[in-house]
C-alpha cells in the first residue's frame, strides 16, 4: 500500500477508540464517501458500530438523485443510512453558505444518539481554507484555532479524522478504490466564499 494510501486508514484507527458508535455525515461527495468506505473496511478489525446520515437541502434539481446514490452506496457496503430533508431560508440574511450549514447541523443534531460520534470528511486542505477565510475576516486569535479535531456534539461528540489527510491522499483513495461520488456544482460557484 502507498504511502498515500495508507495514511487514511492509520488516521482512523489512530483518531477513533474501538467499540464506538460511529455516524458519517454523506454527503455523497469524494471526501465523505472515501470517509465512509474506509470505515466500513475497518469496522469489524476495530468493533466500529457505522451509520450514515444524508441531508438533501434541496437546493439542486438533482438532490433526490443525490440522496438515491447515497443509499445506493451505502447499500453496497451494508451500512444503513437515513435521508434527512432540510428547508434552507434563503432569507436569513447571512447567506445560503450560512444557511444551508446551519441547516445541515440541526438535523445532524437531531440525528445523533447518546454517545455516539458523528464523523465528518473535513481534511487538510479545509483546515487550511478555515484558516484563510478567518484571516481575510480578521476573525482574531480565535479565529486562527481553525477547524476543532473533537468536540461535543448534541447527546455524543463531532469528530473530524481525516483532519491531518492531504487532499492528495484522499483523492489516490478514491481512485485506488474507484466508485463513483457527487460532484457538487456549488463547490464551483466563486461567488461562495469559500471556492473564492
Amino acid at each position: 500500500m502507498s504511502s498515500q494510501l495508507a495514511d487514511i486508514p492509520q488516521s482512523l484507527t489512530r483518531s477513533i477508540p474501538g467499540g464506538m458508535s460511529l455516524c458519517v455525515a454523506l454527503s455523497g461527495g469524494r471526501d465523505s464517501s472515501v470517509l465512509l468506505h474506509a470505515l466500513a473496511g475497518l469496522r469489524d478489525r476495530n468493533d466500529w458500530q457505522l451509520r450514515a446520515v444524508h441531508v438533501n437541502h434541496g437546493l439542486q434539481s438533482q438532490a433526490g438523485t443525490w440522496a438515491h446514490h447515497c443509499a445506493q452506496f451505502c447499500a453496497g457496503l451494508d451500512v444503513p443510512l437515513r435521508v434527512r430533508s432540510v428547508v434552507i431560508s434563503r432569507d436569513a440574511g447571512h447567506g445560503i453558505e450560512a444557511a444551508a450549514r446551519e441547516a445541515r447541523y440541526s438535523a445532524l443534531r437531531a440525528e445523533i444518539r447518546p454517545g455516539e460520534w458523528l464523523l465528518t470528511a473535513h481534511h487538510e486542505d479545509d483546515q487550511l481554507e478555515t484558516l484563510l477565510l478567518h484571516l481575510l475576516r480578521g476573525s482574531g486569535v480565535s479565529g486562527l484555532a481553525g477547524i476543532p479535531f473533537e468536540s461535543e456534539f448534541a447527546a455524543g461528540r463531532l469528530c473530524r479524522p481525516l483532519l491531518d489527510v492531504s487532499c492528495a491522499s484522499i483523492e489516490a483513495y478514491a481512485q485506488a478504490h474507484a466508485f463513483r461520488w457527487i460532484d457538487d456544482p456549488m463547490n464551483d460557484d466563486l461567488a461562495l466564499d469559500r471556492n473564492y
